[in-house]
């Protein structure tokens, strides 16, 4: 066995591990930390070492931090030494991130050391988010669908009823109120069909289908059903791969956005209806349980009208949730969309942003399961491989766990990243940092601007600086709003190979 002393020991274990590594003495002054508490912190080594432990904390946590650590000293009955808890940490940029940590306590000849191991729950709490949402929706399916079955048994009791009560011989009035109550429950009746078709009861008649031709025929309806004041756009891909969908159910899932796009569009605006093969990988399976990576064809329904806040999204697909006026809408329509989405074994997602618009995308699994080539040749994938090598980008997205994700998968390419929740704070980074080459924003985020007004300003200002752009908004809906074809766009969610071909694209054309 080689000799190795206990310093190069350390630190070859610093380095290997994959969660932070932090040592600090008895007063909290940072003696020593590992290249993934400096990724996970974002902050430089040589930045950490000499500072006090609570950096790395919420103010109102550190500023106890000192008197915790004393209790601790003096041997507190309840010590966190050997345990793990969860904690919140805090990144250079004022960002938290939920920590699950480890403290140990070791004898030095200076005195006692504290070695705290920190492990990222952001991926794990997104799971849990996720998990919470899929229990939610399967929980009140179950509930609605026994309902429904309830009540069309009772409802089927009634109605026959009233039909046989109709061959009586009535007076007028009477038979007026019968007709009154048949119609009710007949209504009834179609309240509980719809209810079925969120509990994925519904009797799907599916065959293999080409979605651009059942998309090419939703238009021909909506061209006669929506009002002249919304503009109907197609962005269809000529060569979709084939799903297996019951078709006519398809057309009514289209109609139902298309008309709650109309109506969040009053004053005008442009719907847009676009159908393009994806692929979801094991990224994007980490972010929505219930989904299987593979082969996808997505079909999106975009609009420019009103958009909904974050708390109207998370409750859009729950039965009767609506934010419509009394008496103008059912709050049906997207759980039926979203029933017969999942009982056709795909996936639903909404993209929306208040004053921006609201995209609804429908994920169809392809029938046939074989691999096929990679858009992006093989050869052309290992060219970019290290096409971010001696580059500095500046990621600009006010969603924190997208923000780390990005981080994450631009360091694979070789870049240097720094990052931005907001258009403006990344103007004032460029201002500071003169070695930024490319700028990666979302297209819409809080602040006095957009991320559309960085890559304007930033193609006045800094014209050295590529700008590459991104959003969960078709591409047809952003250029009706904000641009034409001055900036590179790339549509979440994309996969890694698709950024590394964007980004590859930018510079290769600069």
């Amino acid at each position: 066995m080689p000799n190795m002393d206990d310093s190069a020991l350390l630190r070859a274990m610093m380095e290997a591990a994959v969660d932070a590594i932090v040592i600090s003495d008895a007063s909290g002054t940072i003696l020593r930390a590992n290249a993934a508490a400096s990724d996970l912190f974002g902050r430089h080594l040589d930045d950490m070492v000499g500072e006090d432990v609570g950096i790395l904390m919420p103010g109102a946590i550190a500023r106890m931090h000192g008197a915790f650590m004393g209790t601790q000293m003096d041997g507190a009955k309840h010590s966190i030494l050997g345990t793990a808890r969860e904690v919140d940490g805090e990144r250079a940029d004022g960002s938290t991130v939920p920590l699950l940590i480890s403290v140990g306590r070791a004898e030095a000849d200076d005195g006692p050391i504290f070695v705290s191991i920190m492990h990222d729950l952001t991926q794990r709490r997104a799971m849990e988010v996720a998990a919470e949402r899929s229990q939610r929706m399967d929980a009140i399916g179950r509930m609605t669908g026994g309902i429904a079955h309830d009540f069309n048994n009772l409802l089927t009791v009634v109605i026959g009823n009233l039909e046989l009560l109709g061959n009586a011989d009535l007076s007028e009035r009477h038979r007026t109120m019968l007709r009154d109550a048949l119609s009710a429950a007949e209504l009834g009746a179609d309240v509980t069909s719809r209810l079925t078709a969120f509990a994925r009861n519904s009797d799907l008649k599916p065959r293999p289908v080409d979605l651009g031709e059942e998309v090419e025929q939703s238009l021909g309806l909506l061209r006669h059903t929506i009002g002249s004041h919304c503009e109907i756009k197609a962005e269809l891909d000529p060569a979709l791969w084939p799903v297996n969908l019951d078709p006519s159910k398809f057309q009514t899932a289209i109609l139902n956005l298309a008309m709650n796009s109309q109506d969040a569009m009053p004053d005008g605006g442009t719907l847009t209806i676009d159908a393009q093969n994806a692929e979801i990988d094991d990224t994007y399976v980490a972010q929505e349980l219930g989904v299987e990576p593979g082969r996808y064809v997505r079909v999106s329904v975009s609009d420019t009208g009103h958009g909904m806040p974050q708390q109207d999204r998370d409750r859009a697909l729950e039965p009767f949730f609506t934010t419509k006026p009394a008496g103008e809408g059912t709050g049906l329509g997207l759980s039926i969309v979203y029933g017969f989405v999942k009982q056709s074994g795909g996936h639903l997602t909404i993209y929306s942003e208040p004053g921006e618009g609201t995209i609804v995308s429908l994920y169809f699994p392809v029938i046939e399961a074989r691999d096929v080539e990679r858009r992006v040749p093989r050869t052309e994938r290992h060219a970019t491989a290290n096409v971010g090598t001696n580059r500095t980008v500046l990621i600009v997205e006010d969603d924190e766990r997208l923000r780390r994700l990005t981080e994450l998968r631009l360091t694979e390419l070789g870049f240097t990243c720094v990052s931005a929740e907001t258009a403006d704070a990344a103007w004032a980074l460029l201002e500071q940092d003169g070695d930024v080459s490319v700028v990666f924003a979302d297209m819409v985020m809080p602040g006095a601007m957009s991320g559309y007004d960085l890559a304007k300003r930033i193609a006045a200002e800094r014209p050295q600086v590529a700008v590459l752009l991104t959003s969960g908004f078709s591409e047809s809906v952003l250029q009706d709003r904000y641009i034409g074809n001055e900036f590179r766009m790339l549509r979440k969610p994309y996969r890694q190979e698709e950024l590394e071909a964007a980004i590859f694209a930018l510079l290769a054309a600069r």
